[in-house]
């Protein structure tokens, strides 16, 4: 009798404990929104970013240099990978060019070990060729296989191989773009299925890194950004119906990779560009189906996606 009314008072004691955790929890979260956390130094680090060749990519890896980042600008393209790292070092920025194909695991540990026998080792690593182009999303169906690998296994592959250097450095930052997608399926009507889902895993993957590397106290920190593919590039807006337009208008790459920076620079665990779309996505996941269904049609683009 003893035993049990002492395992019901801490039972008691411990779900008090978790309520004030959740509580305090909840303030400081909206405390955060309203007052960001300051931007942190990255002059110095060394960052590998992949999927340099255009759009975000490029300017992720432009922005970085001028931060004073060293930057080793991959993609499979060779002259699009010697054109970003050209344009990212001519404002006294440090960058150098890697052609790699990230879906070749070979390939990723050869190149890894030719930044860090060049830069040094690398401690921020910027995975951009996960989000798919608003001209794929419009006009191709991409092979399935092909799908995972770029988006989902290539991560697996930079992880794998340079973890143990940010180890050595003692610190590290992974920043994970993936559409927003990941929120909410795309329908098969548009052939989107084999997309949405290898978004899904790339926030399954960055939701597992967190919680693995909080288990291991590692100082290095996962951030895992949604990106609206059809915001970036005004060129794309004649393809689009926009049903609110006043929310849902473009932004030119250059300021898409000013907002992921800046989020990547305040340690955000999860962020979204445009900022909203993160709390339109909690939102669809709580609701009902139905009412899901339908906010998803009030917001809809004119292509099932997202």
């Amino acid at each position: 009798m003893l035993l049990q009314l002492y395992s019901l008072v801490v039972l008691t004691l411990d779900l008090i404990t978790l309520l004030c955790g959740i509580w305090l929890s909840i303030i400081v979260a909206l405390y955060r929104t309203l007052r960001p956390p300051p931007l942190k130094q990255v002059n110095g680090e060394i960052a590998m970013v992949v999927g340099v060749g255009r759009g975000v990519g490029r300017e992720i890896a432009i922005q970085l240099c001028q931060l004073g980042v060293t930057v080793a600008c991959v993609d499979k393209d060779g002259d699009m990978c010697e054109s970003a790292a050209r344009q990212a070092a001519k404002n006294t920025g440090r960058a150098r060019a890697y052609v790699c194909d990230v879906t070749d695991k070979e390939q990723v540990q050869t190149t890894v070990e030719s930044i860090t026998e060049d830069l040094g080792f690398i401690t921020m690593v910027f995975h951009c060729c996960a989000v798919p182009s608003p001209r794929v999303l419009l006009e191709e169906t991409p092979e399935i296989r092909k799908a995972m690998e770029l988006s989902v296994i290539s991560h697996f592959w930079l992880l794998e191989s340079v973890l143990p250097g940010m180890e050595r450095a003692g610190r590290g930052h992974i920043v994970a773009l993936s559409s927003v997608a990941g929120f909410s399926g795309g329908s098969s009507r548009s052939g989107r299925v084999q997309l949405s889902t290898a978004q899904f895993a790339v926030q399954g993957f960055a939701e597992s890194l967190h919680a693995e590397f909080r288990q291991s106290n590692s100082n290095i920190v996962i951030t895992l950004v949604h990106v609206y593919p059809f915001i970036v590039g005004a060129e794309m807006a004649k393809d689009i119906r926009f049903r609110l337009p006043s929310y849902f208008g473009t932004m030119p790459a250059t300021e898409a990779a000013k907002k992921i920076l800046d989020g990547v620079r305040r340690n955000y665990a999860e962020f979204s560009v445009p900022g909203y779309l993160l709390y339109l996505g909690h939102l669809l996941r709580i609701l009902p189906k139905k009412a899901s269904f339908m906010l998803r049609d009030l917001l809809d683009t004119g292509v099932d996606f997202g």
